[in-house]
């Protein structure tokens, strides 16, 4: 069985050979716009990024350099890119290189509703607009969706998908962003329109959310969505995957901040928690092992990782 055919038969649910290693036999491609600038400037909606020297998270987005100052007048802040006046040749080519008998074509798509309306106002004036102005940010959600939509089609259009990694981050460490039912109201219905073009179009969504997300969690199964990743422990991802066994796969899960990157931690910690996580995930598939977070992790630490899901990985399904 090669791994591809072991991956899409884990996120189906359906008798992998072994425990994937994060997203074993993928390439992922990105579109030709500037979502986040990875130098300092400008990304394609008018974001200001900056990046200081040693940091390791690259660029942020800049004091004051969000457009948007004044919601009532969003449209006329913002020009939201022209996806036709992309440049897609560089698209298609690297994804006409794919051995397509080994490998699934992932894109990348960046910076969801609620990032890019944090992003265009400011976090502070995004959190309070949501609550106090939602007629305006629906109508700025739905033109951000509007653009995710037309970009996704016209991605697979070039790049014949398989995939597509979808990032929104929703939670804290501790909970949503925004109360449920406001997160339900505005952003639910836009993400719904989102993945109803990608399962139109037979692509596996790959949901990217950090935080604790549980509070929307089964409205995500709901929706359609494929695989959660990164799967951070704030949440109780074993009761989870009770639950949810055979509804969703759940990619990441190995505990960044409290044993990947805690002081002292040792590779037989390491060891531990992969086994740890695998008993906890992998029964029936629907488990993807990697950590819950990318983080500059010690060398020698992700070699026990490595080693731990490639040996107890296998031997957990026989």
């Amino acid at each position: 069985m090669t791994a591809k055919e072991n991956l899409l038969r884990c996120i189906r649910h359906d008798d992998p050979q072994w425990v994937p290693n994060g997203m074993e036999a993928v390439i992922t491609i990105g579109p030709p716009v500037v979502e986040r600038s990875y130098s300092a400037g400008k990304d394609a909606f008018g974001v200001l990024w900056a990046l200081e020297d040693g940091v390791q998270c690259g660029t942020y987005p800049a004091l004051g350099g969000h457009p948007i100052a004044d919601l009532r007048a969003w449209r006329e802040r913002i020009e939201i890119p022209d996806i036709d006046a992309l440049d897609w040749e560089q698209i298609r080519l690297r994804a006409d290189a794919v051995n397509r008998t080994e490998s699934l074509v992932c894109g990348f798509v960046e910076m969801g509703l609620f990032e890019r309306t944090y992003l265009l106002l400011g976090m502070e004036e995004a959190l309070m607009a949501y609550v106090a102005e939602p007629a305006l940010m629906t109508e700025l959600v739905w033109a951000i969706a509007d653009y995710k939509i037309r970009l996704i089609e016209r991605f697979d259009e070039v790049a014949d998908l398989d995939m597509v990694w979808y990032g929104d981050d929703w939670g804290t460490q501790n909970d949503l962003f925004l109360p449920p039912e406001i997160w339900r109201r505005i952003l639910r219905p836009h993400t719904q329109r989102i993945y109803d073009c990608m399962k139109t179009r037979h692509i596996i969504i790959n949901q990217h959310s950090c935080g604790k997300i549980e509070p929307v969690f089964s409205d995500m199964i709901e929706m359609g969505a494929d695989i959660w990743n990164p799967c951070q422990p704030c949440n109780d991802l074993a009761a989870l995957k009770k639950r949810f066994a055979g509804r969703i796969c759940f990619c990441g899960g190995i505990d960044s901040q409290f044993v990947l990157d805690k002081p002292g931690v040792t590779p037989g910690e390491v060891r531990a928690e992969v086994r740890k996580c695998i008993n906890r995930m992998a029964a029936g598939g629907g488990y993807i092992a990697g950590p819950s977070h990318g983080v500059p992790y010690r060398q020698e630490l992700i070699d026990a990782m490595n080693d731990e899901i490639a040996v107890y990985g296998r031997a957990f399904y026989h």
